[in-house]
């Protein structure tokens, strides 16, 4: 059986916290009628004022996909007179469009923003996180191998964990849907939804150096 060799255990951490680089906002679109397919995007005239709102933004058309088409019916039979619930993901690729984005989606009568799931670049903090973390242990293994008179043989074992945080940011929320009747005005902005932009990544290793006698 092989013995263990003589170690010294050596734990250090890095955090990080990294900003989106873009987002998907989930919307369910109220419709007053069922158009299954592409179809819905040009046919369902809700959905279709939404997308050629966003699109005159500046949203591409292939940054805006059709995810499902729920069909709702009072009877429980599919009838001419049923409705539908259209969701659809809109990528955002530049952040700093996102409160003129909710206030085109919040300004739809029957648009009702579900959810944003913001996108980071998490391989790339993982690995930068790594890099710094294996940096430190190596510095404090050869502190702490010169205070105990031994040298560095080598690496026995390591064992590195990687975890995120969503960091929780009140942000603007668009104007609410409803327009001032005659006047041309929006309603006040409502700062009741937080939305998440940056989150927090740690990196914790465990490493055990071999180490010379004592």
């Amino acid at each position: 059986m092989e013995t263990k060799p003589d170690t010294i255990k050596i734990s250090t951490s890095h955090k990080e916290e990294i900003s989106a680089t873009h987002a998907d906002l989930y919307v369910t679109v109220k419709g007053a009628s069922v158009i299954s397919g592409n179809e819905a995007m040009k046919k369902a005239r809700e959905v279709s004022q939404l997308v050629d709102e966003l699109t005159r933004f500046g949203i591409s058309a292939e940054n805006i996909h059709l995810q499902g088409v729920r069909v709702e019916t009072s009877s429980g039979a599919l009838l001419k007179s049923s409705s539908a619930s259209y969701r659809l993901r809109v990528r955002c690729e530049e952040l700093s469009q996102i409160a003129e984005l909710l206030d085109i989606i919040t300004s739809q009568k029957n648009a009702a923003l579900e959810r944003i799931d913001w996108k980071y670049p998490d391989e790339e903090a993982n690995e930068r996180g790594l890099e710094a973390a294996l940096a430190k242990a190596k510095v404090k293994a050869e502190k702490v191998a010169a205070s105990l008179g031994v040298k560095l043989l080598g690496v026995y074992d390591l064992i590195e964990n990687i975890m995120d945080q969503e960091m929780s940011m009140p942000a603007y929320f668009a104007q609410t849907a409803a327009k001032t009747r005659g006047a041309g005005l929006m309603a006040e902005p409502n700062l009741g939804m937080d939305v998440q932009h940056s989150k927090m990544i740690h990196v914790n290793v465990d490493i055990w150096y071999r180490i010379s006698e004592f």
